[in-house]
C-alpha cells in the first residue's frame, strides 16, 4: 500500500481530513465518488481485484500505463489488489473495514454478501460506517441483476432519444455522463450520511443507481412527456422550450446563440441589422417563436451567414447577447478564459509529466481543493 500524502504549508487538510474511505469498487461511478471525497480531505484506500480494475485497461488514450478514464477518477488513493477468494486476504480487507468511515462497492446484486462483507456483515463490525452501493437498474425490479454501462443507461432512459439532429439516429452523450452523474449523486448521498451521523452515531445504507443518475438528468422531459402525451423527440443543437437557442452558420463556423428572453430577442435582431425580425408579431413572445421555430431559424441563420465567427462572437458579446463558439477539446484547452479559471491543475506523479486535470469544480474561499497526490500505480498484496 503506498503512503499517506504529506500536506505542505500551502495544502488544506480538506473537510473530510478525518474520514477513511474504502473504495472496493470500479469502472467509473464508485471511483468517481470516492476521487470526490479525496478531493474533499478523505483518506481513501483503493480495493482493486487481482490484476486491478478494468477500467485502467479503458484505452486509448492512456496516460502512462493507465487508460485516462482510470485517471480521471482515481487521484487522491492508496491502493491494494486482494483476492477476495482468499482467507487472508478477506482478513487484511476486515483491517480496513472495520475502521472504515465510508466503504463504496459496485459488486452485483448478491456478489459482496456471498463474499462475506455485505452491508449487515460489516454493520456487526463497525455501525458506524457509511454502507454505500452503486449498481446499473438498483435493488427492485426485472433488471436488478441485469450488466449495465453508461451507454446502456443512456439508451434506456430516454437520454439518447433526445439527443442528435431531428432527421438522425439516436446519438450517445459524448461523456461518461450517468457514470460520473451517479458518482456524484453518491458523494452527495455520502455527505448527507456522515453529517446524520455526526448527530445519532450510526452509519446509514447509502444506494445509488445509474439508471437513477440517467432519469435524473430527464427531468423536465419526464415532465413533458407526461402532460403532453409525447416524447419530445431530438433537435440538434436547440432547445425545444427556447427560441432562437442553437448554434447557427457562419462563413469560417458554427455559434452558440442563446436568447432567453424577448429584450435579447431585440438585441439579436439589431445586431444582425433586422429589426424586421423584432417587429413581425410572429416573434413577438418566446412561445410564438418556439411555434415559428424553423422560419425564424432560416432568417437568423441567412444573417449571421454573412459573419465571420469571431466578429459576430465580438458584436453580440458587446450587445449583451448570450453566445458562444462551438470549440473542439483542444480548442477548449487552449483558450484563455480556461486558463485562467485556474481549473487545470498538474497532476503530481503524473505520467506524462506535467498532465493537467480539472480540479474539484467547486471554491471554498476562492480556492478549490488541492488534487493532492496523483493516480495510485498497482501495489499487490500477497494472498
Amino acid at each position: 500500500m503506498t503512503g499517506t500524502p504529506v500536506m505542505n504549508d500551502e495544502m488544506t487538510a480538506g473537510a473530510l481530513a478525518d474520514i477513511r474511505v474504502v473504495d472496493l469498487s470500479e469502472n467509473l461511478a464508485g471511483p468517481y465518488c470516492a476521487q470526490i471525497l479525496g478531493d474533499l480531505g478523505a483518506e481513501v484506500t483503493k480495493v482493486e481485484r487481482p490484476g486491478g480494475d478494468p477500467a485502467r485497461a479503458w484505452g486509448p488514450p492512456f496516460a502512462g500505463d493507465d487508460a485516462a478514464l482510470f485517471v480521471c477518477t482515481n487521484r487522491h488513493k492508496h491502493t491494494i489488489e486482494l483476492d477476495l477468494r482468499v482467507d487472508r486476504a478477506k482478513a487484511e480487507l476486515w483491517q480496513l473495514l472495520e475502521r472504515a468511515d465510508v466503504i463504496i462497492q459496485s459488486f452485483r446484486p448478491g456478489a459482496i454478501e456471498r463474499l462475506g462483507f455485505g452491508e449487515a456483515d460489516v454493520r456487526a463490525k463497525n455501525e458506524r460506517a457509511i454502507y454505500c452501493s452503486v449498481s446499473a437498474w438498483g435493488r427492485q425490479g426485472p433488471l436488478r441483476q441485469a450488466a449495465g454501462y453508461d451507454p446502456l443507461l443512456q439508451a434506456f432512459s430516454g437520454l439518447m432519444s433526445v439527443t442528435g439532429e431531428a432527421e438522425g439516429p439516436p446519438v450517445r452523450v459524448g461523456t461518461s455522463l450517468v457514470d460520473m452523474g451517479a458518482g456524484m449523486w453518491l458523494a452527495i448521498g455520502v455527505l448527507a450520511a456522515l453529517r446524520e451521523r455526526d448527530r445519532t452515531g450510526k452509519g446509514r445504507r447509502v444506494e445509488v443507481s445509474l439508471l437513477g443518475a440517467a432519469l435524473s438528468w430527464m427531468g423536465y422531459h419526464l415532465i413533458g412527456a407526461q402532460t403532453t402525451g409525447r416524447s419530445p423527440g431530438r433537435h440538434g443543437t436547440a432547445f425545444p422550450s427556447i427560441a432562437p437557442y442553437e448554434a447557427f452558420e457562419t462563413t469560417d463556423g458554427r455559434l452558440m446563440i442563446a436568447v432567453g428572453n424577448d429584450s435579447l430577442f431585440l438585441a439579436l435582431c439589431d445586431v444582425l441589422a433586422r429589426t424586421d425580425l423584432a417587429t413581425d408579431p410572429r416573434y413577438a413572445t418566446n412561445a410564438l417563436r418556439v411555434a415559428a421555430r424553423a422560419e425564424l431559424r432560416r432568417e437568423v441563420e441567412d444573417a449571421t451567414r454573412g459573419w465571420k465567427t469571431a466578429a459576430l462572437t465580438a458584436a453580440l458579446e458587446e450587445a449583451g447577447v448570450p453566445c458562444a463558439p462551438i470549440l473542439d477539446v483542444a480548442e477548449a484547452l487552449a483558450h484563455p478564459q480556461t486558463e485562467a479559471s485556474g481549473l487545470l491543475v498538474e497532476l503530481p506523479e503524473a505520467e506524462p509529466s506535467g498532465l493537467r486535470v480539472v480540479a474539484m469544480p467547486v471554491a471554498f474561499d476562492g480556492r478549490a481543493p488541492d488534487v493532492g497526490r496523483g493516480v495510485p500505480k498497482r501495489v499487490r498484496a500477497d494472498p
